[in-house]
């Protein structure tokens, strides 16, 4: 039986991880293990091939993925579908493990349903935004990534009494933003999801600042759009000199932390050992209140995901609480 795993859309660390996997698992369950590189662009282009254990050997602490991943108009395009499945046809794949967000597993249950190549969706995006699953591959690392960077700008923001905004990725999700500005001590926070108060936050900073403090840091997610807007906040209202940091793509890379390495190896053993099952069809596993399930394609992208009600709790408590000093 031939099996592939492909990556698609954004890259995370943990992909790796996840690969080196699956080839073992595969080949353990005595399966016959594929590549798909460059993601659904390499579907249509034929780029895929067989792999064994030297194909994965000293990948599991890079970041990245070493198939590739790509975002693919011509997908959306059934002469180009049609293609992609002559592809697997020659190569006798009648089922994939796809690393990606809902984007690609709503593009990969449209494929099955037209050719019947069945597939599980692992999730794998830093933004952490897939419905129905608590953890996304990736966002581990990501955390850690921008834990660095936001250490080491409170370095040189405390050396010249400074602000600093922050701005982390994270299109329409605020997660990344959230848990990095709790777990940084930062002063502000902005993210799409909640309206931030900036009076309550501009009674408790100044009552900070005239009790000793130097500096402060504001984390922004990418997808608020209020980069601009805090930075002149933060100078009109608040007096202090200001710059920002825009971290792009390196909230992307980087060695895959011990819990995305770890996961990644569950992930992939749980999507074999469903998709190798009859009744499989489309389906993406998730990992929800400290366990593993599969859910329908159909549930995954009909639903938004919201962010956890005890982070928002505990953003109301940090950052919406008029200060009583």
């Amino acid at each position: 039986m031939a099996i592939a795993i492909m990556s698609s859309g954004g890259d995370c660390a943990g992909m790796n991880p996840a690969i080196k996997y699956f080839v073992e698992q595969s080949i353990l369950k005595k399966l016959n293990p594929y590549f798909i590189y460059d993601g659904l662009e390499g579907l249509i282009d034929n780029k895929i091939k067989k792999v064994s254990f030297e194909n994965v050997s000293g990948i599991i602490h890079l970041g990245g993925t070493i198939i590739r991943s790509s975002r693919s108009k011509r997908f959306f395009d059934k002469k180009y579908r049609l293609q992609a499945y002559k592809n697997l046809k020659k190569h006798k794949i009648t089922k994939i493990i796809v690393l990606g967000g809902d984007g690609s597993f709503r593009a990969m249950d449209v494929f099955y349903n037209e050719f019947g190549i069945k597939f599980v969706g692992i999730p794998a995006t830093i933004d952490n935004d897939i419905y129905g699953t608590d953890y996304c591959l990736g966002v581990d690392t990501a955390l850690n990534m921008i834990r660095n960077a936001v250490d080491a700008i409170r370095d040189t923001a405390s050396s010249f009494e400074r602000a600093f905004v922050i701005e982390t990725m994270g299109r329409e999700c605020g997660y990344l933003a959230l848990v990095s500005a709790i777990t940084s001590g930062a002063e502000i926070c902005v993210i799409p999801e909640i309206a931030n108060d900036l009076d309550y936050q501009k009674e408790k900073i100044q009552f900070e600042m005239q009790n000793g403090r130097k500096y402060l840091l504001a984390i922004v997610a990418e997808g608020s759009k209020k980069r601009k807007n805090i930075k002149k906040w933060c100078e009109k209202e608040l007096k202090i000199e200001t710059r920002v940091t825009i971290l792009g793509h390196i909230q992307r890379g980087g060695n895959p932390s011990v819990y995305d390495r770890l996961m990644a190896s569950s992930f992939v053993k749980k999507s074999i050992d469903r998709i190798i099952q009859k009744e499989c069809k489309g389906e993406v596993v998730v990992y929800k209140d400290s366990k593993f399930e599969f859910k329908n394609i159909d549930e995954i992208t009909s639903n938004k995901y919201k962010l956890p009600q005890n982070l928002i709790d505990l953003y109301k408590d940090s950052y919406c609480q008029k200060c009583k000093g």
